[in-house]
């Protein structure tokens, strides 16, 4: 049951940062120094695993989005007694083309991840997954963020909107999400904050963000379940299973929430909480109280 218990704080920690530009991983590896879960490998491999439960979630919200033969897109242009009649591959020939754009942009930025993520994976957990570069990445992404977000006042972006967006474009702020790697950063921060360094605004810049978790984290949720997988206990995998179900409903309430904060709101009470809480827990750690 204590094991339960833990696993449920942590999911709902999980559904609570990961789209927000405060770091997921950094507030779970946080989180462990309280609430652990033995032995450290499970650990990583389940702070990894559970992110998936929140992916889903935006593949829940925005289905209709990234899928190319919605029945709303292709009735308008073939009819619907045509397209009640084709097959699942059939409707691919009549396939939405802003959409399989928007999924071009989605694969192109997901590509610098997919390199670097499985080249630098076992690195990053044996010598990044720790609070001391948790804590510095939170105070010096949010200190980034707080200086973006004065520097972008009242400025007029070059891409308004996700159809804005072009594939060299999607690929400069596939780069960025590669920041990320490092616990603390915030994958949401990185993407956000490249985005909008090369024009893109809060809101397309954010959305685009969501979409381009879905690959990125299913792809390091993959490459974690090939090295840990077979060395999980039955367990073990409940308590992963578990995690992602909680983390899943907590972020469907997050993304709506946070896309609705951000057509009004800055960025800034972000960078703050950053700062804030990364200059506790090196203070924290200095005095080997985690």
């Amino acid at each position: 049951m204590i094991d339960i218990l833990k696993v449920i704080i942590l999911g709902i920690i999980e559904g609570l940062t990961e789209f927000l530009p405060v770091s997921s991983t950094g507030h779970l590896i946080i989180a462990n120094s309280f609430i652990t879960l033995e032995p450290q490998a499970f650990s990583n491999a389940f702070n990894v695993i559970i992110q998936l439960g929140a992916i889903l979630a935006v593949v829940y919200l925005y289905f209709y989005d990234i899928n190319p033969i919605a029945k709303e897109k292709l009735v308008p242009e073939i009819g619907e007694e045509k397209f009640n009649s084709l097959s699942f591959k059939e409707k691919f020939k009549y396939r939405d083309m802003a959409t399989m754009r928007l999924i071009a942009k989605i694969i192109v930025g997901f590509l610098p991840a997919a390199v670097f993520g499985f080249l630098l994976d076992d690195l990053i957990d044996a010598y990044l997954f720790n609070t001391t570069t948790v804590s510095i990445a939170l105070v010096f992404y949010g200190i980034v963020i707080i200086i973006m977000e004065k520097r972008n006042k009242n400025k007029v972006f070059k891409y308004e909107t996700l159809d804005d967006i072009g594939l060299k474009t999607a690929l400069a702020i596939g780069f960025f999400q590669c920041l990320a790697m490092v616990p603390g950063t915030s994958r949401s921060a990185a993407t956000i904050i490249g985005a909008m360094i090369v024009g893109c605004s809060r809101t397309s810049a954010a959305k685009f963000s969501f979409y381009l978790a879905v690959p990125t984290m299913l792809g390091a949720t993959t490459l974690k379940i090939i090295k840990m997988g077979f060395a999980l206990s039955a367990w073990q995998w409940f308590l992963i299973i578990l995690g992602g179900v909680v983390s899943y409903i907590v972020a469907i309430v997050v993304i709506r929430k946070f896309l609705g904060y951000i057509r009004q709101h800055d960025f800034i009470p972000f960078g703050i909480y950053r700062i804030i809480l990364g200059t506790l827990i090196l203070i924290l750690g200095i005095f080997n109280i985690i």
